[in-house]
């Protein structure tokens, strides 16, 4: 027996910041599982910064998305057929086949989960790869150190918002965090309990950052790039860590970018800049669970959600997740 799914295709690659065009929503037929496989009725899929890279051909990390073929993303959803002893219908798995409504999986690549330890949507989230981002980044990466000064680029996003807290709750010294609106702002120094945070669109972001951060900053968590990494060099104390994470700023930039224009800084302040992929540190997974559930549980750690309604307002969820319309993680119910 076949199912009807809908898919979101990437219909053509973008030049600059993609548009509603370069989408198509698509009706078709799945077949029935193979043996191995499992069919698995989506209800939410994740839309992440990451994926604008992968809607282009340039050779990068991960292959590029397929023009005219579904896009790809993790998404958790219900598994209504499986072919294998592990996987029953009715359990709840996490899988990378998202953007679409249904999606047959080989069972190898599908990870089941438990509705009632947490909340499912925060298996795409703060207990998922964004979580373990940010706890690989602050820890592993930046070699965080209690009495540290972290300050962390679009602070009020998905993985933002957790490495600010993971910090303040293993003994920073500051936290400061930049975001995009005041009400975000808002959101960063009283429901998380950053000790100062700016708007970058208000004024330039070294100076917003220096008054934030007079005495300088140990650690930059960055997910901007730009203006922001330049900032922080400018406000980096020596041998200050930086984990770069991501430079949204930067994805649709058809041109290079002005900044940073303050690289020989790096010589002369003795700092470490590492880039680093959340694939590379699967190894911490069992460590994070046990470390950061509990926080989450017991709401010490906070975490924010923009959910989206319906399969086919997920482009339009991708487009705002790029303008920053999101707080916390951008999900979409399917």
């Amino acid at each position: 027996m076949s199912t009807t799914a809908t898919e979101i295709r990437l219909a053509s690659r973008p030049t600059g910041r993609p548009t509603p065009e370069n989408f198509s929503i698509v009706d078709t037929e799945l077949p029935s599982p193979a043996p191995g496989e499992v069919l698995v009725r989506n209800l939410f899929i994740s839309v992440d910064p990451y994926m604008r890279g992968r809607m282009s051909a340039a050779k990068s990390y991960v292959e590029p998305y397929e023009v005219g073929k579904a896009m790809l993303g993790g998404a958790i959803g219900e598994v209504l057929e499986s072919t294998v002893d592990e996987l029953r219908p009715g359990d709840t798995v996490l899988h990378g086949l998202g953007w679409r409504s249904h999606a047959v999986v080989d069972a190898q690549r599908v990870s089941k989960v438990d509705p009632d330890a947490a909340p499912v949507t925060t298996y795409l989230g703060v207990l998922g790869m964004t979580g373990l981002t940010a706890y690989a980044g602050l820890l592993e990466v930046a070699e965080f150190r209690s009495d540290d000064t972290v300050f962390v680029s679009g602070a009020a996003g998905a993985v933002g918002s957790v490495v600010g807290q993971l910090a303040k709750l293993k003994g920073a010294k500051r936290v400061v965090g930049s975001a995009g609106s005041s009400a975000k702002v808002k959101h960063l120094i009283d429901d998380l309990g950053f000790d100062a945070a700016f708007n970058y669109k208000d004024a330039p972001v070294a100076e917003q950052l220096a008054a934030a951060a007079p005495d300088g900053i140990d650690v930059y968590f960055d997910n901007v790039g730009g203006e922001h990494l330049e900032a922080a060099i400018e406000s980096a104390k020596p041998h200050a860590r930086f984990a770069v994470c991501g430079m949204i700023s930067l994805y649709n930039a058809t041109e290079p970018p002005a900044a940073p224009r303050n690289l020989t800084k790096i010589v002369g302040k003795r700092l470490t800049i590492r880039g680093f992929l959340v694939g590379d540190h699967f190894d911490l997974q069992k460590q994070f669970i046990a470390e950061v559930a509990p926080l989450v549980r017991d709401g010490k750690l906070r975490y924010e959600e923009t959910i989206v309604e319906g399969l086919r307002n997920a482009p339009q969820a991708f487009l705002d997740l790029l303008d920053g319309a999101n707080t916390g993680k951008m999900l979409v119910r399917v």
